[in-house]
Parts: C-alpha cells; sequence; structure tokens
C-alpha cells in the first residue's frame, strides 16, 4: 500500500470512511493506481479539491516535515483494537510516540462545560487509573477531556489524544496547546485520521469518537448533558462491545443527566478508581508503569535490564556506547521514571 496516495485520496476525501471502503474495493486497495485512474473522479464527494491541486510527494514531505508519522490498516503498529472495530481508519496520523498506542487503553470522555463536581471527579479516578499503568485516551477538548489528559500527564504517564481535525493547531482549542506538547514530552501521542491542514466540523467530531472507544477496553463518562458527544463515544463503546462506565450526579444537575441516563441502561457506576482496577484486575496498590521507550537507545536498555538489575559498568559493555552517551540516556531515563537507580549506580526496571 503506497502510502503517499492513499494521503493524497484522504486529502480528497477528508476522512470519510465510506468513500474510502469504495475507493478501496473498486481499485483492490491499490491508491497509486487508483490516484492515476480516470475513474477516481467519479468516487470523490461533490465538494472534493480538484485532484491536479494535489501534488501527492509534496503532501507526503509536508508531513515529515511536521514530524508526523502515518500508520496505515496493514502496518504492524496500527493498534490491534482498534483494527477490529467495524469501520477502522486507514490511516492515522500520529504525532509523539506512535507506542504508545499499544498500551492498554482507557477512555475518559465528559462535557466541555464541567460543574466543580467534575473537576473535582475527574482528576480524582483518573490519576490512580494512569498510575496503575492504563493509557487514558479522550479528546483534547475544554473540560473532562483536558482534565483527563492532565491527570496521566501529571503521573508522568502516556496519554493519548484524539483530534476531529488534522494534526494542526487549529484542531486544538488554544487553551490546550501547552497541554498538548505536554502529552508528546510524556511518551504520549495525538492522533488523528485526517489529513494535515483538515479543519474539524460537525461530522468529524463524532466520527473520531468511534477512534476514542475503538482504541480503548472501556469508556468512562463523567458529566454529560442529555446530548452530549460524551454519549456518541458511549454508544460507539457499546458497539464495538467495550465496556461503559458513568460517574453518576446529582439529580438537579443537568451535566449529570447523561451519565445518571448511562447508568440506567446499564453502565457500571464508579465512584472512585477501583470499580474500574477491579474490573481488569489491576492491583491499585501496584504501580504498573507503562514503560515505553523515546528512542532505540532507550529500547535497547530496556532489553538489556528487563531481567535482573545491572551496574552502570554492564550496562556500558553491552550497549558497545561511549560512557557520557549512556550516562546521559540512563538519568533522563531516571527523571522520567523509566528506571531506577539502586544505588551504587546499579539500575533496574520500576
Amino acid at each position: 500500500m503506497d502510502l503517499k496516495y492513499l494521503n493524497a485520496i484522504n486529502i480528497l476525501v477528508l476522512g470519510r470512511i465510506v468513500i474510502l471502503q469504495k475507493i478501496a474495493a473498486s481499485f483492490n486497495e491499490n491508491f497509486e493506481r487508483a490516484w492515476h485512474s480516470p475513474r477516481l473522479k467519479s468516487l470523490l464527494p461533490s465538494d472534493a479539491p480538484e485532484i491536479k491541486k494535489i501534488d501527492p510527494e509534496k503532501e507526503w514531505q509536508e508531513l515529515h516535515k511536521e514530524n508526523v508519522q502515518v500508520v496505515s490498516l496493514n502496518d504492524q503498529a496500527y493498534p490491534e483494537p482498534l483494527k477490529q472495530i467495524a469501520d477502522p481508519p486507514f490511516l492515522l496520523y500520529i504525532k509523539g510516540n506512535k507506542d504508545a498506542l499499544k498500551g492498554s487503553c482507557f477512555a475518559v470522555v465528559g462535557t466541555r462545560s464541567l460543574t466543580e463536581y467534575g473537576k473535582r471527579a475527574a482528576p480524582l479516578i483518573v490519576e490512580p487509573l494512569a498510575q496503575a499503568g492504563l493509557t487514558i485516551v479522550s479528546g483534547l477538548a475544554m473540560g473532562i477531556d483536558g482534565l483527563a489528559h492532565q491527570a496521566a500527564v501529571k503521573m508522568n504517564q502516556p496519554t493519548i489524544a484524539v483530534l476531529g481535525g488534522g494534526l494542526n493547531d487549529s484542531s486544538i482549542v488554544a487553551e490546550n496547546r501547552k497541554l498538548a506538547r505536554e502529552i508528546i514530552q510524556k511518551n504520549g501521542a495525538i492522533i488523528t485520521e485526517y489529513p494535515l491542514l483538515a479543519s474539524g466540523n460537525k461530522t468529524s467530531f463524532p466520527q473520531r469518537n468511534r477512534i476514542i472507544s475503538g482504541l480503548s477496553r472501556g469508556v468512562l463518562v463523567i458529566e454529560a448533558d442529555e446530548e452530549s458527544g460524551s454519549l456518541i463515544t458511549a454508544q460507539c463503546a457499546l458497539d464495538q462491545n467495550r465496556d461503559v462506565f458513568a460517574v453518576p450526579g446529582s439529580i438537579f444537575s443537568s451535566k449529570s443527566k447523561g451519565p445518571n441516563q448511562l447508568i440506567a441502561s446499564g453502565a457500571k457506576v464508579v465512584t472512585d478508581s477501583s470499580a474500574i482496577l477491579t474490573e481488569y484486575n489491576i492491583d491499585s496498590n501496584v504501580r504498573q508503569l507503562v514503560l515505553i521507550p523515546s528512542n532505540d537507545f532507550e529500547k535497547s536498555i530496556f532489553n538489556i535490564i528487563s531481567q535482573n538489575s545491572l551496574s552502570l559498568d554492564e550496562i556500558i559493555r553491552a550497549t558497545s556506547k561511549n560512557p557520557p552517551e549512556v550516562i546521559s540516556c540512563l538519568m533522563n531515563m531516571e527523571l522520567e521514571n523509566k528506571i531506577i537507580n539502586l544505588g551504587n549506580n546499579r539500575f533496574a526496571l520500576p
């Protein structure tokens, strides 16, 4: 599969999955042949740009310039849970650490206009989940989404933000752009199925919700109105045979109508993190870090000390790197809680 041409076609269709499925079926997933075929135009939406205005090579280079990684359905890096849903994205555009998508993911969503109750409930529940090793997935919107990501960042754990537009600043609310940078710094990822310069719209946000739930073992809803987009995510989770959890709230608060409605329909009640950790047999008293290397050098160190603690000299000999390089890498990994110093320059995994 030539990703360069699939990306160009995606720019024309803006992630509309049904159209991409038709094009894939018509050309047996040969997107280079599709791009050069006069039949392609007949399969495109009426609002698509002119094909001649798109240069596949130039658009592909733009992704590289912006440090955007691209993963297709056929790529080993494509997350297996997402591959199993009825309508998986053909492409995932990723900024940050794509290995974060291999974690044990759990989605947390809710209203943008949260109350004081939501402000207190989100970190209370989400911080222990992140600390226990669940990779928190949300939509990087204001309100509950932002608090969910912040909780993971606070725990020095990777978190995944799924956008309803392309991987450009205009797709991220201004107040959360600093948070977006912190997500990447903490070995998390920001992902989307939309091309780089695509803007979010009234259809793209509901469509992205299936990715939030599709990546995840379950979805927790904290505060949502009766017609909230969070309930769309919950419905996606049910359609995908995922677990749905909800935080109950006051009958006098409109922000609690969504979760209370979900609970009445069978969602699991959550008043603290233990309900979720118990559901997945995770020991809440044991910190289960998701150890994700930032680069190949860190990955090699993980492999070297995966079974036993080793001294600095042993690690230097095993890596065949210069001592200053090894010491610098170990210091960074220790600061990020990826390894621990047992004393006397002897290192082990947490």
